[in-house]
């Protein structure tokens, strides 16, 4: 796997994998159901992947808004394609909603709602706190 999936814990917060990409859980949780898409290529621009990579989006995208939808009750959703630390390519995809949810006994605020998603308001998560999210977010992409 290249150094962005590493990064974003794979394999401890792998939730789903296809051929070319793999969806993960970020251990930092701007709102609650927060995950990444990460191409499991090495290139570093989007245009790059090849035609396969590109068509498989729709299946995954399909996927994921279904189980965040029933995980979350997000109101939108945000994909956004960063790559300035990270070089490889990835989404952060953010369920965004208007309020709070609840998770473990902890509120997870959408502090940018109804705007741009507030990525340095976030919870971030560990250990078994993290793995007990993957399990929960799991159950929703079986």
């Amino acid at each position: 796997m290249n150094p962005t999936i590493l990064k974003f814990g794979w394999p401890g917060t792998l939730l789903r994998e296809w051929e070319h990409w793999v969806l993960l859980a970020r251990p930092t949780q701007p709102t609650l159901g927060s995950v990444v898409l990460a191409a499991k290529s090495d290139v570093t621009a989007f245009s790059a992947l090849p035609s396969a990579a590109h068509a498989e989006l729709a299946t995954a995208s399909a996927v994921i808004e279904h189980a965040l939808r029933s995980a979350v009750a997000y109101e939108k959703i945000n994909y956004l394609m960063l790559m300035m630390a990270d070089n490889e390519v990835h989404f952060h995809i953010i369920p965004r909603y208007d309020g709070a949810r609840e998770w473990n006994d902890r509120p997870f605020v959408d502090a940018g709602w109804p705007k741009v998603p507030d990525l340095g308001h976030a919870l971030t998560l560990e250990g078994d706190e993290l793995s007990a999210l993957v399990g929960w977010l799991k159950t929703f992409f079986a």
